[in-house]
């Protein structure tokens, strides 16, 4: 029925799972900096990341990942004297975790005022440095805070990944294309990708429920 696609379907979900969970982990990051950014003691920071946060939430996605595939090639190419194609894994990567980390931005910036300022006061009048308040005590809180909200933006990242086949990469969206172009069977196709996301999406939001719980165990 499938006529040898399926294995390449799933290779294609390999690699759209990769390229989600490489985006995460760099978008928690930009995350973190934006969140940071915004509470900066320095106006001019303050001012520039609100206008790059605003600026990546203002453009749409597709648009976000042509301006890094392509702008990125014709800088590499211009620094290197000669074309070079880049990577459009590296690109999407890339380009998710920007998109992601600009709204996650405001997820942990919402969280972290959500941590009592007290608390911060009190571990200072103890003598603790503003590392030791940040890691034990401003972020363990502000996690548990922003959970529910960062598992609403990586489902949404899960299924922004079907943008990245525009630009070259082998995910799961351009294999079912390929499959779809030579078999004429566009509904099959389509279908078992649609279960393919719907899986991981579905197995995504039991792990967020686990990490929501353990992040609430000492509420109970």
């Amino acid at each position: 029925m499938f006529e040898g696609y399926l294995p390449q379907i799933l290779a294609g979900a390999w690699l759209t799972m990769q390229l989600a969970f490489f985006s995460l982990l760099l978008g928690l990051v930009f995350g973190l900096i934006g969140a940071a950014g915004q509470f900066s003691r320095y106006r001019i920071i303050r001012r520039i990341t609100i206008l790059f946060i605003t600026s990546i939430c203002g453009m749409p996605e597709l648009l976000v990942l042509f301006i890094i595939y392509f702008g990125g090639t014709a800088l590499v190419t211009y620094l290197a004297g000669h074309y070079v194609d880049v990577s459009s894994f590296v690109s999407g990567v890339l380009g998710l975790a920007l998109i992601f980390g600009a709204y996650a931005s405001q997820v942990f910036r919402s969280a972290f005022l959500a941590v009592p300022f007290g608390q911060s006061e009190a571990a200072h009048a103890l003598g603790l440095s503003r590392w030791q308040i940040f890691k034990n005590i401003q972020l363990p809180q502000a996690w548990r805070h922003a959970l529910p909200g960062l598992g609403n933006l990586w489902l949404v990242l899960l299924k922004d990944t079907a943008l990245v086949s525009l630009i070259g990469l082998a995910d799961l969206m351009n294999k079912t294309q390929v499959a779809i172009s030579t078999t004429q069977k566009p509904f099959l196709f389509y279908f078992t990708a649609a279960l393919i996301y719907l899986v991981l999406t579905s197995f995504s939001q039991i792990c967020m429920k686990k990490l929501n719980m353990g992040a609430n165990r000492h509420l109970a």
